[in-house]
C-alpha cells in the first residue's frame, strides 16, 4: 500500500484517542426473504468479527451498521448503537445512512449507462453539453471529471463554503459557484479530488437525460436492483428509519452541523442501507447494470489508484475496489474484493475514522487472516539477549529510519524525528506496541541476526531492510509554541486530501487544534505562527494555505524533507 511519507507520520508514536459515548448492539433479520447464511464463515471467525466491532463500540468510537458477505452468503449483518440517541432508537441493517462520497460510484455508473445508450461519450468535451462553460474548460472531458483529473477546484474548499452549506441550491447554481474559477492544473496533468467535478457530472446527467439526477438514479439503478431503502436525501421529506448524524463534542455527542442536501448533489447526496448496498455490489459486479466493457472502464484506474468513482488498489496481495464517504454526522466505507466476491460495508452515524479501521480488520478476518486486538495481545518472556541480534537501523522509507535498541530488559524503537516507543515480545521474533495497534516481525538469517523487519499497521505490511551503521538522525529543530487568536483556528477546520486514498482531518476543541489520519489516533498540533503548526509526537509540520480572506484552501505537510500538499475538500 502506498501512502508516501504521510502514512508514517504517527507510526509507532500514537496516543489513545479520546472517546465520548457508549452504545449497544441490536440484531435484525434482513429485509429480503433469504435468511443470513453464516455457514461460509467459521464460528470462531464470525465471533471474532463481532468482537472486533464490539471493541470499537465499547471504546465509544463507533455506532452504525455492518455487513460482510461472500458471494451469496451473508457472514455478518448487524446494527450497533443508536440511530437516534434522543429516543434510543437502535441501528439495524435497514437503518438509512447518508453515504457521502460513496454517492460518486452511482454517478459514475449513471454516466456509463448514458454512454451505452448513445447519449454521450466519456471522451466528449464537457463544453459539448454546457454551452456557457469558460474557455479554460475547452480541454476538459467527461473522463477527466470521472477520474478527478479535470483541474476544476473543489467547491468544498472555497472560503465561503461553510456559509453556503445550510442553503438550498440548484445544479446550475452549484456549477456556477466554480465555473469561472481558475483551474488548479491543466486537464489530465494531475490528480486532485474534486467534488466540483462530480457536481458537473450530475448536471450533465440531468442535461442529457432530461430528468432530475435523483429520478435517473432511482429509475435506472435503485429500482432495477430492488434497492427500496435508497434514495436522494432530503432535509424536508419524512424518510422512515433514517439515522440522525452526530459529531463528537467536549462532553459527549452533539447533533452534527446542518447541510442542505441539495449542496452535496451528485458528489455526496444519496442515502442507503447496508443491505441495499449489498444489492448494489452484486448488481454492479454481477453484470446486471453495465456491459462488461463499461464495467471494465469503471474499474480501471487512471492516475494513482482512482478509476470512475472507485479506488482500486492491492492490499496484502488482494485487489480491493472501495470508496469512503464523509458528510456531516456520517462516515462510511464500501469495499469489494473481486477474487472472493467479498463485500464489506460499514456505515456510521458518528463522525470519525472507525469505519475504515473496522473494514480493514473484517476484510482480513474474512480472508482467513488473523486479527489480534491490542488488548488481546499477551506479553511473553524471552531472553533479553535474543534482542541484541535485532539492534540496529532499518530503512522504512528513503529518509526514514527505524532505530531498534535495547535498554536493559526493555526493547525500544525510535523512528527518525520521533520519540522512543517501547515494544513488547509475543515470541522471539514477534513484538507489539501497546500505545498503538502496530506490530513488528523480525526476519532473521541462520545465525539469528535480523536482516529486516516487517511493520504491521493499518492492514498493511511495510518491509524495512536492515542497514549497516548509519549515523544517527539529526536532532529535529527546536520549535517554540506561540499563542494565536483562537478565532483563526476555525478557518483551518476540515478535511484535506493529499493523495487519492489519503486525507488529514483537522478539528478544533476549544483553543486547541488537532489532526487525525485514517487508522491512526488524533494528535494535537501546536502553532509556531498563524499558519505554521507542528506536532510534538513526531518531527512533522503543517502549513495552511489561505485565500485573501484568511480561509484555508489547503495545507502542506512537511516531514522527512518532503513537502506534500493537500486540498481542502470538506
Amino acid at each position: 500500500m502506498t501512502r508516501t511519507c504521510l502514512a508514517l507520520v504517527c507510526i509507532l508514536a500514537a496516543l489513545v484517542a479520546n472517546t465520548t459515548h457508549a452504545a449497544g448492539a441490536s440484531r435484525h433479520t434482513p429485509s429480503d426473504s433469504r435468511q443470513p447464511d453464516t455457514s461460509a464463515a467459521s464460528a470462531p471467525n464470525l465471533a471474532h468479527m463481532e468482537h472486533v466491532i464490539q471493541s470499537f463500540v465499547d471504546s465509544k468510537r463507533f455506532m452504525g451498521a455492518v455487513l460482510v458477505a461472500r458471494g451469496n452468503d451473508i457472514l455478518l449483518d448487524k446494527g450497533y448503537g443508536f440511530a437516534d440517541l434522543e429516543w434510543n432508537v437502535p441501528n439495524t441493517p435497514t437503518t438509512k445512512f447518508r453515504l457521502g462520497s460513496i454517492t460518486k460510484q452511482f454517478t459514475a455508473c449513471s454516466i456509463l449507462l448514458l454512454e451505452e445508450r448513445g447519449k454521450l461519450s466519456i471522451n466528449d468535451p464537457v463544453k459539448k453539453y454546457i454551452s456557457d462553460a469558460p474557455a479554460a474548460w475547452d480541454k476538459i472531458t467527461i473522463f477527466n471529471l470521472l477520474t478527478h483529473t479535470s483541474g476544476i477546484p473543489s467547491f468544498t474548499s472555497f472560503p465561503d463554503y461553510a456559509s453556503l452549506e445550510p442553503f438550498p441550491t440548484t445544479p446550475k447554481a452549484l456549477v456556477a459557484r466554480f465555473k469561472d474559477k481558475p483551474l488548479d492544473f491543466q486537464p489530465g496533468e494531475k490528480w486532485s479530488y474534486s467534488n466540483s467535478g462530480y457536481a458537473v457530472l450530475g448536471y450533465l446527467i440531468e442535461t442529457v437525460s432530461g430528468e432530475p439526477y435523483a429520478k435517473f438514479v432511482q429509475d435506472n439503478i435503485f429500482a432495477p436492483l430492488g434497492m427500496k431503502d435508497s434514495g436522494y436525501d432530503s432535509n424536508s421529506a419524512i424518510i422512515p428509519h433514517r439515522a440522525m448524524g452526530y459529531s463528537p463534542g467536549p462532553d459527549g455527542f452533539v447533533n452534527a452541523g446542518y447541510i442542505d442536501m441539495t449542496v452535496p448533489f451528485s458528489a455526496g447526496g444519496l442515502y442507503s442501507t447496508t443491505e441495499d448496498l449489498l444489492r448494489w455490489e452484486r448488481g454492479l459486479f454481477g453484470g446486471m447494470l453495465l456491459s462488461p466493457t463499461s464495467l471494465q472502464k469503471m474499474m480501471t484506474p487512471f492516475k494513482g489508484d482512482y478509476a470512475f468513482g472507485l479506488s482500486v488498489r492491492t492490499l496484502n496481495g488482494h485487489k480491493v475496489i472501495r470508496h469512503e464517504g464523509g458528510i456531516e454526522g456520517f462516515n462510511t466505507i464500501l469495499a469489494y474484493t473481486p477474487a472472493d466476491k467479498l463485500t464489506v460495508i460499514v456505515l456510521a452515524n458518528e463522525e470519525g475514522k472507525a469505519p475504515e479501521e473496522i473494514a480493514a480488520d473484517l476484510g482480513r478476518l474474512a480472508e482467513g487472516e488473523n486479527v489480534v486486538l491490542t488488548s488481546e495481545r499477551k506479553e511473553a518472556k524471552i531472553d533479553p539477549k535474543i534482542f541484541d541480534s535485532y539492534v540496529g537501523y532499518y530503512q522504512l522509507a528513503p529518509t526514514l529510519l527505524l532505530h531498534v535498541a535495547r535498554d536493559g530488559d526493555h526493547f525500544m524503537t525510535q523512528a527518525t524525528g520521533q520519540g522512543p516507543v517501547e515494544i513488547f515480545p509475543e515470541s522471539d521474533h514477534e513484538f507489539f506496541a501497546k500505545a498503538v495497534d502496530a506490530q513488528i516481525t523480525f526476519v532473521t538469517d541462520t545465525t539469528g541476526r535480523a536482516t529486516q523487519l516487517v511493520l504491521h499497521q493499518g492492514g498493511a505490511d511495510l518491509h524495512a531492510p536492515r542497514v549497516e551503521g548509519p549515523p544517527p538522525a539529526a536532532a529535529p529543530k527546536e520549535r517554540t509554541e506561540i499563542h494565536v487568536d483562537p478565532n483563526i483556528l476555525d478557518s483551518y477546520v476540515g478535511t484535506y486530501q493529499l493523495t487519492s486514498n489519503f486525507s488529514i482531518t483537522i478539528s478544533r476543541e476549544g483553543d486547541r487544534l488537532f489532526e487525525q489520519v485514517a487508522n491512526q489516533p488524533k494528535f494535537e498540533i501546536f502553532p509556531e505562527g498563524e499558519k505554521q503548526f507542528f506536532l510534538k509526537v513526531v518531527d512533522a509540520q503543517m502549513r495552511f494555505v489561505t485565500d485573501g480572506a484568511g480561509h484555508a484552501t489547503g495545507l502542506v505537510l512537511h516531514q522527512n524533507g518532503v513537502d506534500l500538499p493537500g486540498h481542502h475538500v470538506e
